[in-house]
């Protein structure tokens, strides 16, 4: 057996000690089913939601949002990113904006956009890119700040241009650190577009949440939260496959050219 087989099979045995545990963990302790739902009661649920409350409808709105926000977020905090790596004194003029706007609270914008923007789906999605965009961009600038000097002073001496530089040096330096930050951005984007649906919304998982609560349907609410746990995981391990085929892909483009 190998290692990575038997280490899936600790954590599948992990992962069903934790169902058996919520099934009957809360009759044993004697918690109320308002309180703590057993797993039976959630499923239960879901497949009354599922029918009744249009859940896949509400998770596929929340699920456009997550992706539109990240993909939108990424792209310009990696753009601002790249363009403050290569530009110190864009970096110097700006940084005071972008710390202030870093240090002030993301999800208190929330309430803002609504104003602004009315309840639509809208709101939700500047608030993930506003809690996207700068995990991104402080990867990149922190990646372009350590790229190796050596290199670049080699392709100069080549007479590359400064934007060859950039191409064949520079950009594929920051790649495995850009996708650090997306990977943490993926599950950020998930919370800011929770947020601006608590804050502000009549469709997606974040209405439902709050429907849910005004109800006293704590079972409703977990099956919400295991719909959002969902989306997350599915945004991260795209991330992820993509991060794999790309720079696989570089590493074997690479090797060919050498």
């Amino acid at each position: 057996m190998t290692e990575r087989l038997r280490t899936g099979l600790w954590s599948l045995a992990l992962f069903v000690v934790f169902l058996l545990a919520w099934q009957w963990g809360p009759s044993w302790l004697g918690i109320p089913e308002f309180v703590l739902p057993t797993l039976g009661h959630v499923l239960q649920e879901s497949v009354r939601i599922w029918e009744g409350e249009r859940l896949v409808w509400h998770f596929g709105i929340t699920a456009l949002e997550v992706v539109i926000g990240f993909i939108l977020g990424s792209a310009l905090g990696a753009f601002i990113g790249f363009v403050l790596g290569v530009s110190p004194r864009i970096e110097a003029i700006l940084s005071p904006y972008l710390l202030a706007l870093q240090i002030a609270p993301k999800v208190a914008f929330a309430p803002l956009f609504v104003m602004w923007l009315g309840y639509t789906v809208y709101p939700k999605i500047l608030v993930a890119i506003l809690i996207v965009f700068f995990p991104v961009l402080i990867n990149v600038l922190t990646a372009m700040r350590t790229v190796d000097v050596d290199m670049i002073n080699l392709a100069r001496s080549f007479s590359a241009t400064r934007w060859q530089v950039f191409r064949m040096v520079e950009f594929p330096s920051t790649l495995p650190t850009l996708f650090s930050g997306l990977r943490i951005a993926s599950t950020l984007a998930v919370i800011g577009v929770v947020v601006g649906e608590l804050v502000g919304g009549d469709m997606g998982l974040g209405f439902l949440l709050v429907f849910f609560e005004g109800q006293g349907n704590t079972a409703g609410v977990f099956v919400v939260i295991a719909a959002l746990t969902l989306i997350g995981i599915l945004a991260y391990y795209a991330v992820l496959w993509l991060e794999h085929r790309l720079l696989g892909y570089l590493t074997l483009s690479d090797r060919h050219g050498h």
